[in-house]
């Protein structure tokens, strides 16, 4: 854009276009003169914002108290020392945002966010990338995948329709072996038509890798449609992982793909750096609303008087101990920090905090390469299938129409940003023979680096150069790499089987404390931002009937559930009170 950037402009005109412009509750006054209850909201990631959002609408004085930035993992950031002669440093981000069609709670949100200039407010900041690639490695032809939107109408949806849709797709776009593909379009079959109880329980126990059978199939099959789901999206291997998780997922895609119950495009990205395309202007409209932030705050302890949550110990950003006072308390971190603040009272409280100890978090964290040349990969994801560190990637700047790169950031000479997740953190790559957390941070950025040029300049196209490399930047989350004692601190929750029954409800049986973040049980059973967001409306409801309050719950929208299909769930739920398999189970 030159000049003047999106940034600029959103610090002399951030809070324009009111809410109520924005189909906004209007914010609820305390009725009769009383003062306004306190929440403390602990965390300031997308739970906690989102808690934060929703409770602010509706009266209350929300302080909201992170320990490191607001955004959590959603969050950008700023790579320190590389802002030169009036530009902006080189954005770094813990990994790149995915907003798919599927989500429903979370583009709600933001379009309640305003941004200058939108109708839409920070929603209309989406863009839909046309395509995705699944690189291969070894000379072999990568798969190239149009995402044809807008004009994707409704499908018919019928269970011989959606099998011959998608043994089509799996035919053609992955070159898979026709039995393969007619095998694996049959499996998915008997999970669109499963009850939910086959589902809860069945499915929950049983390891995607058994539920397609991808011990005996092929290597495309067993990388393309058992790890490359599990591994490369959602950080779980394929022997360990939920098939309700990971079908469930592929369903609410299949639908959205067909142009059901979709908020709008498969992929959808942010048009700029996250923080100034959503968190800035998200923390800009909150404290309009009379949001205090504290950060630097870590909780430490949640001590118990009377059966309540008597005030959270917080440890201050110069290390003193200080105990906050509210009426009610949201917790909203991540799993692994939640628990460690739940002391043993609290546990017996509420027998549901001490099941949390059962779920599991994994390594998935971002490196982001900076080039001097625009990378002629694609426009959009792209799924590098058999690198052993399951890489997912996108370049950026051809999705950020509003910076001019060179121009905005860095050094002037910056032209691109390749931002990769590293999904795989225990197996040896291609370059030192060792494992992600055995390297030192420099050999992981060369070993990601090879494993990138493995994939993508194998067949007679060079498309990363060497020459074009200007520098890389690694979450700083991640440490001790290269020790015996490697660290991170922004985990993700993983989905092995059995864990969906040790997720907890945002209601607790201690009366004013609540649980946000995407561990909770939520209708995405998934570690996302949708999840985080649909379980901060679930706490806030949760508190709001807590207290007999009037004011208008908040909405959750579950995944969509195709009707057609539903006389045929009743009818599979008759069968499982039986004992008999799915009607189309063949084994």
């Amino acid at each position: 854009m030159g000049g003047t950037t999106r940034r600029g402009f959103l610090g002399t005109a951030a809070a324009a276009g009111g809410g109520v412009a924005l189909g906004t509750p209007q914010r609820a006054a305390a009725r009769n003169g009383a003062v306004p209850q306190t929440v403390a909201v602990l965390g300031g990631g997308v739970a906690g914002l989102t808690a934060a959002h929703e409770l602010a609408e509706r009266g209350f004085r929300v302080t909201v108290y992170e320990r490191k930035a607001l955004g959590g993992k959603a969050r950008s950031m700023d790579v320190p020392g590389t802002g030169t002669g009036g530009r902006g440093p080189l954005p770094g981000e813990h990994g790149f945002r995915f907003i798919p069609g599927i989500y429903h709670n979370l583009p709600d949100t933001m379009r309640r966010i305003p941004f200058p200039g939108n109708t839409n407010g920070v929603h209309d900041n989406l863009v839909a990338p046309k395509e995705m690639l699944f690189a291969r490695s070894g000379g072999r032809e990568d798969i190239r995948i149009p995402l044809p939107w807008p004009g994707n109408t409704p499908a018919e949806l019928t269970p011989d329709e959606i099998r011959r849709a998608l043994t089509s797709v799996l035919d053609t776009a992955f070159n898979l072996p026709l039995h393969e593909a007619l095998y694996f379009a049959n499996r998915f079959l008997v999970f669109l038509t499963s009850c939910d109880e086959r589902r809860d329980h069945a499915w929950e126990q049983m390891p995607w890798w058994e539920f397609v059978r991808a011990g005996r199939m092929s290597y495309d099959y067993q990388r393309i449609l058992a790890v490359g789901i599990t591994r490369n999206i959602v950080a779980t291997k394929a022997e360990e992982a939920s098939t309700r998780t990971v079908a469930t997922l592929l369903e609410a895609f299949a639908f959205n793909f067909l142009g059901r119950g979709a908020d709008g495009p498969l992929d959808r990205i942010l048009n700029a750096p996250t923080n100034e395309a959503w968190i800035d202007p998200w923390v800009t409209y909150l404290k309009s609303l009379g949001v205090e932030f504290h950060i630097g705050w870590t909780v430490r302890d949640l001590p118990l008087d009377a059966g309540r949550i008597g005030g959270a110990v917080m440890e201050d950003p110069e290390g003193a101990r200080r105990t906050v006072t509210a009426d009610h308390y949201i917790s909203a971190m991540p799993v692994e920090h939640a628990r460690r603040t739940w002391n043993s009272a609290v546990r017996a409280a509420d027998p549901q905090l001490a099941e949390c100890d059962r779920l599991e978090t994994d390594w998935m964290t971002g490196i982001q390469f900076y080039l001097t040349e625009r990378t002629p990969i694609l426009h959009g994801h792209l799924d590098l299938i058999d690198s052993p560190w399951s890489l997912t990637a996108i370049a950026q700047a051809q999705h950020w129409p509003g910076h001019d790169f060179p121009a905005d950031f860095g050094d002037g000479t910056v032209a691109d940003c390749l931002s990769v997740d590293v999904s795989e953190w225990d197996q040896p790559g291609i370059l030192y023979g060792k494992t992600a957390k055995q390297c030192t941070r420099t050999e992981i950025a060369r070993e990601v680096w090879a494993q990138l040029k493995a994939a993508l300049n194998d067949t007679g196209r060079t498309v990363l150069k060497d020459s074009v490399l200007h520098s890389w930047f690694l979450d700083p989350a991640v440490d001790g790499l290269g020790t015996p004692n490697p660290v991170n601190e922004e985990q993700l929750l993983i989905h092995p089987t059995g864990t969906f029954h040790h997720r907890p409800r945002s209601a607790t049986k201690i009366p004013n404390l609540f649980l946000s973040g995407d561990y909770v049980a939520v209708p995405i059973d998934l570690a996302t931002m949708e999840g985080a967001n649909t379980s901060a409306r679930q706490a806030v409801n949760a508190l709001l009937d807590r207290i007999g309050s009037a004011a208008e719950r908040c909405n959750v929208t579950p995944l969509y559930r195709a009707p057609e299909f539903e006389a045929l769930k009743r009818h599979d739920r008759t069968r499982y009170l039986l004992g008999l398999p799915n009607l189309f189970d063949v084994g």
